[in-house]
């Protein structure tokens, strides 16, 4: 790794400050620069500068600037062998190409790395008289830098390689399929160490794509692989103050990616390289083939001081294979499948890059014989592609091994091992627990194991009505895979599954038999001397009866309120309860409407206490004030009145000191509880209670309906008993009626919106019916016939009640009088 130099002196410290400044603006490399041509020869073989991830003593080396042929600035391409940081080079090291030269320019360079060489620098410089010589001057003074600027050059190039990759990636799949991002973004940044925010695969898909390319330059993680390619910096210090303060961790990439790291760098000890004559500029390297596409970050000067461009080849070392691996060394792949995936990871840069070329996967078949199969790492993927098609009728046996086989730049490079299947006819069943579980009326999720299923293709379901339908299916282990079964419109009966793989001519079939879904049946919970008790589970709604000691119990019609997890059974009508006592310990058969029948367990508690209501009284309260609304149901609570009930004990014949009284809607939306504590309850004895309710303040000023009550006592409740039905009433104020008889009178009060209907007749002839939600303080109403008008209540609309209200009379209006004498007048 890069050494730090912590300790600087003072003048250090200003220069640390300056490239500070310089660096916290550096500019993206997005300015198109020349492209030069690279070829690289090792012995007899000779590769695309694309191919060659490290360089060796002896390479010979085909350099080439391929300018426009309108090029108007003269460039000089030089080509400098660096040797460590502290070893000026030799003179012999640099090599020129006068690229306005014809014949110069169509040679190109030719040059053999010498033996002691560390590093290669290119560079472009326009042409200025004794440009050569100041070049090599600038270089041999300063090494350290220019060996440190090579090393950012490639690290920083070959982070921006993984970068452009992902980019690319997300861009195609945001033009030709966006839903796939999803899937592909997390194989994507493990393939080519990119971080990638979760978050925005959560987004709708338009929005994904943007989202997984914001800020670009800190996506690149750390990988020691691409680091450990450019570490070639020599030992010992150097005298650059530039560079000691580019060691320091508060400038160094200990808090940035490596590539902002490697631009802050370079922004740094290229701007410590200026001279009254020429200024050095960074430029990115993009391979590609033969050529290197430059990318740089400043628009080149032809003003003094002149822009040399400065570029990086592969530096002079031994060569780094990629520590690849397998992402999951146990897994077993099909030989069969067409293109199969094989999962890598741990080399960013085998995506990336072209260095790892040739590639196959290599199988030994049962006679011995090895079969190469082509196969191209996908980023998207996550691993190398293979193309199997090369296999044909070859004998590979059941079990094969494969390796991952090819060439890092020149050396062999021998990669991962595989396991590999063959398709056969196999055992499949489904997993134990899961034989009953293929259920109908839902997508229905199984398990499915055989020897192998790596060969499994396609799996299809056959209904029992003859149907073919297309099942979701993935592989959970090595010999087991999860089925979605679509029986949502499917009835119950035998099915079939069509099983496919990989190189088999036909499907393997496997029948199943399909349930309606018989739900949990947890538990039956009955009070001894009961007829009735309530059975829990799920999917109640298929149970047909139940039978406890002979006596069949039946399901009762859903109460209000009730979940759907439980359901009463009743015994049938005629049954005597059955003989229970709390200790007994029974079992009940469940019967389905299928015909399926289940044991379920049988809670048995204490008998219920039993009660009767005595007697009750409505006192009205005179803080509220008295209504005008005489109520015609004696069982009718008005909410602003008070409820005095009475109850007897009947089993057992006293009440325990714990008793309470409940009392609650018989939807139960609303209950309050009773107690001597409170105030609620008095005894008058052991055997009768005495309860008082104040409905407006146990249930506030919107409860309405029916109410009943039970009795709580040690530990038990009795059952629910009807109580009165709670009623609100509108305030009903002034009558004001019209002299004339046929006109209709104005009723002003509030709370008119509590009125159903109101009419001037018992029959309601002459009703006025209130609109739902009626805020208004006055109605129209029909002139009252005997005195009362009549009342039904929004909370009770089936009784008829009567109001006393004095009506008002108006005198008439000298328009009335008028027409009335003229109405009475004989006619001429």
């Amino acid at each position: 790794m890069r050494s730090r130099i912590h300790a600087l002196p003072k003048a250090a410290c200003l220069i640390v400050l300056g490239a500070l400044a310089v660096s916290a603006g550096a500019a993206p490399f997005d300015l198109a620069g020349p492209t030069i041509e690279v070829t690289v020869t090792r012995g007899t073989k000779t590769l695309p500068i694309a191919q060659v991830p490290n360089l060796a003593p002896g390479d010979q080396l085909w350099i080439k600037a391929d300018l426009p042929p309108n090029q108007s600035a003269k460039y000089l391409l030089v080509a400098a062998f660096l040797s460590g940081a502290t070893n000026p080079p030799p003179p012999e090291w640099f090599f020129r190409s006068r690229t306005w030269v014809r014949k110069e320019a169509q040679q190109g360079l030719r040059l053999v790395v010498p033996s002691d060489a560390q590093q290669v620098l290119l560079f472009l410089a326009p042409e200025t008289g004794g440009d050569f010589g100041t070049l090599v001057d600038t270089v041999r003074g300063r090494p350290g830098a220019f060996v440190r600027a090579s090393q950012d050059l490639n690290q920083a190039a070959l982070d921006r390689s993984r970068l452009a990759s992902y980019l690319a990636s997300v861009r195609a799949l945001d033009q030709s399929d966006p839903g796939r991002l999803q899937e592909a973004a997390p194989l994507l940044a493990r393939s080519l160490a990119i971080k990638v925010d979760e978050k925005c695969l959560n987004r709708v898909l338009e929005l994904q794509a943007p989202c997984l390319m914001q800020g670009q330059d800190a996506l690149i993680l750390n990988d020691g692989h691409s680091t450990s390619i450019v570490e070639a910096l020599t030992s010992g210090p150097t005298a650059d103050l530039a560079m000691q303060a580019s060691y320091t961790p508060q400038l160094s990439y200990g808090y940035y990616s490596p590539y902002i790291s490697s631009v802050m760098d370079m922004a740094r000890i290229f701007d410590s390289f200026r001279v009254a004559q020429y200024q050095y500029i960074p430029a990115l390297s993009a391979p590609s083939g033969d050529e290197l596409q430059l990318s740089l970050n400043t628009p080149p000067s032809f003003h003094n001081p002149k822009s040399v461009l400065v570029a990086a080849l592969p530096a002079v070392e031994k060569a780094q294979l990629p520590p690849l691996h397998a992402v999951d060394p146990k897994q077993v792949y099909c030989a069969g499948k067409t293109s199969p995936v094989f999962p890598v990871e741990g080399a960013p840069l085998v995506f990336s890059s072209a260095f790892a070329h040739d590639m196959v996967l290599t199988l030994t078949g049962s006679d011995g014989k090895a079969i190469d199969l082509p196969a191209k790492a996908v980023a998207e993927l996550g691993g190398f592609v293979v193309d199997t098609s090369g296999l044909g009728a070859a004998a590979l046996g059941d079990s094969i091994r494969g390796q991952l086989h090819g060439h890092w730049g020149f050396d062999v490079y021998a990669g991962p091992l595989f396991q590999l299947v063959n398709a056969r006819t196999q055992i499949w069943a489904l997993a134990a627990g899961d034989e009953g579980s293929v259920i109908v009326g839902r997508e229905d999720t199984v398990h499915l194991r055989a020897g192998s299923v790596s060969c499994l293709e396609r799996v299809m379901l056959k209904d029992p009505a003859g149907k073919e339908l297309k099942t979701e299916w993935k592989a959970v282990k090595p010999n087991e895979v999860e089925l979605k079964l679509p029986l949502q419109e499917s009835q119950p009966g035998a099915v079939t599954l069509l099983l496919s793989q990989y190189g088999a001519s036909q499907p393997q079939p496997l029948q199943l038999q399909a349930f309606a879904d018989a739900g949990r049946r947890e538990q039956f919970t009955i009070h001894a001397g009961d007829s009735q008790g309530l059975l829990k589970g799920s999917r109640l709604d298929e149970v047909a009866g139940l039978t406890l000691k002979g006596v069949q119990f039946l399901p009762a019609p859903p109460r209000p309120g009730q979940g759907t997890d439980e359901i009463l059974m009743v015994a049938e009508p005629g049954s005597a309860a059955p003989g229970l006592k709390p200790d007994d310990t029974p079992k009940a058969k469940v019967a389905l409407k299928d015909g399926r029948v289940f044991d379920v367990a049988v809670a048995i508690e204490t008998p219920r206490p039993q009660v009767s209501l005595i007697a009750k009284n409505v006192q009205l309260s005179p803080a509220n004030g008295v209504s005008n609304i005489q109520l015609a149901n004696q069982d009718e609570l008005p909410q602003n009145a008070t409820l005095t009930f009475s109850v007897r004990a009947l089993s057992p014949t006293a009440f325990a000191r714990d008793v309470k009284v409940e009392v609650a809607t018989t939807d139960d939306s609303l209950s309050a509880s009773l107690s001597r504590a409170n105030g609620g309850l008095i005894l008058e004895d052991r055997a009768i209670l005495v309860a008082t309710l104040d409905p407006a303040k146990a249930f506030g000023s919107s409860a309405f309906g029916s109410l009943q009550f039970r009795v709580a006592t040690s530990g038990a409740t009795s059952d629910w008993q009807p109580l009165v039905k709670l009623v609100r009433l509108p305030v009903l104020k002034d009558l004001v009626c019209p002299a004339t008889q046929d006109s209709a009178c104005k009723l002003s009060g509030s709370d008119l919106f509590l009125v159903d209907s109101i009419s001037s007749d018992a029959q309601f002839d002459h009703a006025v019916h209130v609109p739902d939600g009626f805020p208004g303080e006055a109605l129209p109403v029909g002139r009252p016939t005997d005195g009362h008008l009549y009342v039904k209540l929004h909370d009770d609309p089936t009784v008829i009640n009567t109001a006393t209200l004095i009506a008002q009379q108006l005198s008439p209006t000298p328009g009335e009088t008028a027409r009335a004498a003229a109405a009475a007048a004989p006619s001429q």
